[in-house]
């Protein structure tokens, strides 16, 4: 006689439960957690709920997308007696774990995915094993570590007969994720175009679309505002705002000029000559980022802020690069004025050069801040150098064995950057060498046939006194 399918459906209902009721209830979970800073302190939180008797907890720390699992923390139930010992198996008592693990300080290689897998035993039989697991992603957090702000052609000479493109690079090292970067002139934001692409090095001034807009606005110099409408004045009435020599001063025809409403401060560097180029109008400026990740997790973020610089208004001005970033409470900043070189301090040594000697010429420093690093050129006036050469590209010019016909001589050093130059000349004074008889020397200064002879009758004399 067959069952009727309805019994048979109870039936099968009854065996599900029993078999339920043997196999136990397990539910897994890990309290999720906010993005997290490097250096903080963390626990992770598993909360595991069950009506049967524990056997295991595991803590993994996943690697590798997933292909390693690196145990950091275990729990077997077999070894301990901290858990209550169930008798009736068929009482169902739903029971609630929690297992931390604590992280005291989180570093950026902890960031990734974890587990937590918790198993109990079967209530049928001890031998097998009911397992449940829950995961959770540790987003690690790290401020940026450093920011510096330079130029990207340095040093770079100054042009006053042709507009040039200037770059400033902003590199924010260490933050993770990739910091906010952006550009302050004088302390106000600077409204930027974005660029995808580098602009090439041979391009010429950077050009944009949108409406012309004054500088009358900012907090500009009176001098700087007065010299700027001066030159254009001098341009539109076909006066010369620049001499034909460019080592020479500004001199605009007094006859021509407007008479200045501010005092007239008078011109002593060479970096006020400016081309009939230079203009009023506030410069377009154009931003570019690029994102380069690292080994550790971190990115460097690199801001590239160029425009068509203006040595008239740009000398001076306060440029700053700030950051935000989720693990930062205040923005880093770093600052940098761009300023024409003025004044080189010229050092030479010995003090006292004589003949023979190695005469060494070095730019010691500048009677203000100068940014960015100037570029340094030397020639001798009315001459070459020692060497022959016509100038020489360094901080340091070196003059070794300097001849008698080197007294008096006059050397020229050129220090520019993008924004001006300025000249400085110093005199070789070479004396006599008493260890050098006159004319011993050749030419350039080393000693000649005759001079090598009398040198070695003289050492020959002294030996014989000797002995």
């Amino acid at each position: 006689m067959r069952a009727s399918p309805s019994l048979r459906r109870c039936v099968c209902l009854l065996l599900a439960a029993i078999l339920d009721l043997a196999r136990g209830y397990l539910t897994v979970n890990i309290e999720p957690l906010p993005p997290v800073v490097a250096g903080d302190a963390v626990t992770l939180k598993c909360n595991f709920k069950t009506d049967g008797r524990m056997r295991e907890i595991v803590w993994y720390r996943v690697t590798d997308g997933g292909t390693i699992k690196q145990k950091i923390f275990t729990f077997d139930a077999m070894f301990s007696t901290n858990y209550s010992h169930m008798e009736n198996y068929r009482k169902r008592e739903d029971l609630v774990y929690q297992s931390t693990v604590r992280l005291p300080e989180v570093r950026i290689s902890d960031n990734g995915p974890y587990e937590c897998h918790v198993g109990i035993y079967d209530r049928a039989t001890r031998e097998k094993v009911v397992l449940a697991s829950g995961n959770i992603f540790l987003n690690v957090m790290a401020p940026p570590t450093s920011i510096e702000v330079v130029t990207a052609d340095t040093p770079a000479p100054f042009s006053r007969y042709q507009a040039q493109n200037f770059t400033l690079v902003c590199i924010v090292s260490g933050g993770k994720p990739a910091p906010m970067v952006y550009f302050k002139r004088d302390g106000e934001p600077i409204d930027a175009v974005p660029l995808s692409e580098p602009p090439a090095a041979s391009s010429g001034p950077l050009q944009d679309s949108r409406p012309f807009r004054s500088l009358l606005h900012r907090d500009l110099d009176d001098t700087k505002m007065q010299k700027s409408l001066s030159l254009l004045d001098a341009e539109n009435r076909g006066g010369r705002p620049y001499t034909e020599r460019p080592s020479h001063g500004l001199t605009p025809d007094p006859n021509i000029l407007l008479q200045p409403t501010t005092e007239n401060i008078p011109e002593t560097v060479v970096s006020r000559e400016f081309p009939r180029w230079v203009h009023s109008a506030e410069p377009t400026y154009f931003l570019r980022h690029s994102r380069t990740p690292s080994s550790d997790g971190t990115v460097e973020v690199r801001a590239l802020l160029t425009w068509t610089l203006n040595p008239q208004i740009d000398n001076e001005a306060l440029f700053s690069c700030e950051v935000k970033h989720p693990a930062l409470s205040m923005p880093m900043q770093a600052e940098v004025t761009l300023v024409a070189p003025k004044g080189p301090k010229i050092v030479m040594t010995p003090s006292r050069a004589r003949v023979g000697d190695t005469v060494r010429i070095l730019v010691h420093g500048f009677q203000n801040e100068v940014f960015p690093e100037p570029m340094f050129t030397w020639t001798r006036v009315g001459s070459r150098l020692l060497d022959g050469s016509a100038e020489f590209d360094g901080k340091e010019l070196v003059l070794e064995r300097v001849p008698a016909e080197l007294n008096g001589s006059m050397y020229r050093c050129t220090a520019q950057n993008p924004l001006g130059s300025t000249d400085t000349h110093t005199r070789l004074i070479v004396f006599e060498n008493p260890n050098i008889p006159r004319g011993t020397e050749d030419s350039n200064g080393s000693i000649g046939p005759t001079g090598a002879w009398l040198t070695l009758v003289l050492a020959l004399t002294v030996i014989l006194e000797l002995t």
